[in-house]
């Protein structure tokens, strides 16, 4: 529980920073029934969104393990959803990571922001150091995400127990000022904020998702810690140390209007701002650990059901095969972050971009829910179905609200969630195309052995291992070497894999299973792996099982003198200028893809890479 306080509540956990501020931006602040109005608003975000979808529904659907709507996609997968619908429910995957991703450089950047500003609060002559201490914050962030979200949690986790036992504390204290405040927890004070001014309402949902900004980066995390401790962190510690909060904050205002500038730190007593900001700031550097946590899980999931490359993954914990470390995303991130801060410069500009990534992305992860309900047809899921339907239409209002911010500041999470959904999508079709394209060039491994025995191949002494996606179909490099130079390696190993719809290969699978087959010149093995979409191919391990299962067949794999072939299919674009554009993305995402030599951790001083330009 504690290193789930560290990591996965940090986004949310400190919303009170900024959140309730903007909404009574929307508004009047002098306006008793709009300020209970809108603080009930808040509170009932935070039952319906976070404890009802995504706490009560949402965590219960895990892919083995794992969350986050690309799990809800391989569970669609895996129940055996085709045509159109498929289409669609992959689409609509694509649009929710591409969102969540620009929600990813949006949130680091408001929180600490959020933060910093408290230094003005302190004296107004800090003002110039704002955005140069919330840069040095944000960069030190990312220098320390490879250490991993599990020792990162275990240092933060006691610090967020010390902010949520602030905001409760201080919320208590301003809420025994003035006890009104308290009708803000009944449902019908925000409806009859609602029926009152709908105008103002409505517009003012647009800065309530900002309080349940962090909903999907829980669920993304659910692979770091596991649905028990979330769970229990959240019942427990997180929501009624925000609730207590918001109404602090509320009563505050209901009795200074003027707070409403900086309703957070007015609710803080004057000798105690200090030590809070400090805390504050530290609670805002661990909100940005939460979503880049996350956006790292997404982008592994992303690349392992093939909507992304591959890129360079290193696990961080041995108990825990959730918790991750990718290199190139987290530079990327931090480039980009530290862009925002420079272009906004402020927290109150920022929250403008916020709202529209956060409601779209919730959106997607209920549709993707529905479908997931829809496609089982179980009587127990009906229940699921109607709450699942009834948060979607609640969404819909809050997208829509969002919309009237996109020319103020939220063009930037839309503009970057378009660029990433063009770059998946390009990189489906892509792959989609170059194995249409290859299918008329490929030899099968049948085929191309009889062709071998009867062209007087020579044998080269020593192993060879040649990389291939389908176990039936010979290598390029296999193809080359025999076609080009009349040789093969005295042992011949032909190591390909198929990745399943779940985070880990199934446990009643074999990590390897071996075929043999009569070679020219020497034996050739066909040796077929099983990996789930979380897991690397590890070349060695794979060929080491295969020996420990198969001693007599593979007993001349001599793995330290091995020679590894990889084949490099170079794509050309091909087509009208409609479909030229979209080679020619795939073609720039391949070229700026981890190097196959480098994924697959192949030893460079005996590896061949053959490369082969393809049409497409």
């Amino acid at each position: 529980m504690v290193g789930a306080l560290g990591v996965v509540f940090g986004d949310i956990g400190t919303s009170p920073l900024y959140a309730f501020r903007a909404i009574l931006g929307e508004g009047d602040p002098r306006d008793p029934v709009m300020v209970l109005g809108m603080c009930s608003l808040v509170i009932w975000s935070l039952l319906l969104v976070v404890t009802a979808l995504y706490v009560g529904l949402l965590l219960r659907e895990d892919n083995d393990g794992e969350g986050g709507l690309l799990a809800l996609l391989a569970l669609l997968r895996r129940s055996h959803l085709q045509g159109r619908r498929l289409r669609w429910a992959v689409l609509l995957a694509m649009a929710g990571a591409a969102m969540f991703l620009g929600d990813s450089v949006i949130t680091p950047a408001i929180s600490v922001l959020s933060a910093s500003e408290g230094l003005t609060v302190a004296s107004p002559a800090f003002e110039p150091w704002v955005v140069p201490v919330a840069l040095v914050l944000l960069a030190g962030v990312f220098v320390l995400q490879r250490i991993g979200s599990g020792a990162i949690g275990r240092f933060y986790g006691p610090v967020m127990v010390v902010w949520f036992a602030i905001l409760a504390v201080f919320g208590v204290v301003a809420l025994a000022g003035n006890l009104t405040a308290l009708r803000a927890l009944e449902p019908w004070t925000a409806a009859r904020f609602v029926v009152a001014d709908p105008a103002v309402a409505f517009l003012c949902l647009g800065s309530v998702v900002l309080a349940v900004t962090g909903a999907e980066a829980l669920y993304a995390d659910l692979g770091h810690f596991g649905r028990s401790a979330i769970t229990r962190s959240w019942l427990v510690v997180v929501l009624p140390a925000l609730v207590v909060a918001y109404l602090g904050e509320c009563a505050y205002v209901l009795e200074h209007p003027s707070a409403a500038a900086e309703p957070f730190y007015a609710v803080v007593p004057e000798w105690a701002r200090i030590p809070v900001l400090v805390v504050a700031t530290l609670a805002t550097v661990i909100a940005s650990e939460a979503v880049i946590a996350g956006g790292f899980t997404v982008l592994h999931q992303a690349g392992g059901l093939g909507l992304l490359p591959f890129l360079r993954t290193r696990h961080t914990s041995a108990r825990q095969g959730g918790q991750i470390y990718v290199p190139s995303a987290n530079w990327t991130m931090a480039v980009a972050v530290l862009g925002v801060v420079l272009l906004f410069r402020s927290s109150e500009k920022l929250a403008s971009a916020y709202g529209v990534a956060v409601s779209v992305t919730i959106m997607v992860t209920i549709s993707l829910y529905l479908l997931l309900t829809r496609a089982r047809r179980a009587d127990g899921d009906r229940w699921r179905t109607a709450a699942g339907f009834a948060m979607l239409l609640v969404m819909a209002w809050f997208v829509a609200a969002a919309v009237p911010k996109v020319p103020s500041g939220g063009w930037l999470p839309t503009g970057i969630g378009i660029v990433l959904l063009l770059v998946m999508w390009s990189w489906v079709s892509g792959r989609h195309d170059l194995q249409a394209a290859l299918r008329g060039e490929e030899v099968p491994v049948s085929d191309l052995l009889d062709r071998a025995s009867g062209d007087g191949t020579r044998a080269l002494p020593g192993a060879g291992v040649y990389l291939t996606d389908r176990a039936d179909v010979a290598p390029l490099a296999l193809t080359a070497l025999v076609e080009r130079w009349q040789t093969m390696p005295t042992t011949t190993v032909l190591l390909s894999w198929r990745v399943e719809d779940s985070p880990s290969a199934p446990a009643h699978e074999a990590a390897a299973t071996v075929r043999r087959f009569d070679g020219p010149v020497g034996r050739v093995l066909a040796v077929d792996a099983v990996l789930g979409y979380q897991e690397r191919l590890d070349v060695e391990h794979v060929l080491g099982e295969a020996r420990r299962q198969e001693p007599e067949m593979c007993e001349a794999l001599d793995l330290d003198q091995a020679t590894y072939f990889v084949s490099d299919e170079i794509p050309r674009p091909g087509g009208r200028w409609p479909v030229r554009w979209r080679h020619r993305l795939f073609q720039l995402v391949d070229r700026l893809s981890t190097d196959r030599v480098e994924q697959l951790a192949l030893p460079r001083d005996r590896t061949v890479v053959l490369g082969r330009e393809v049409r497409l």
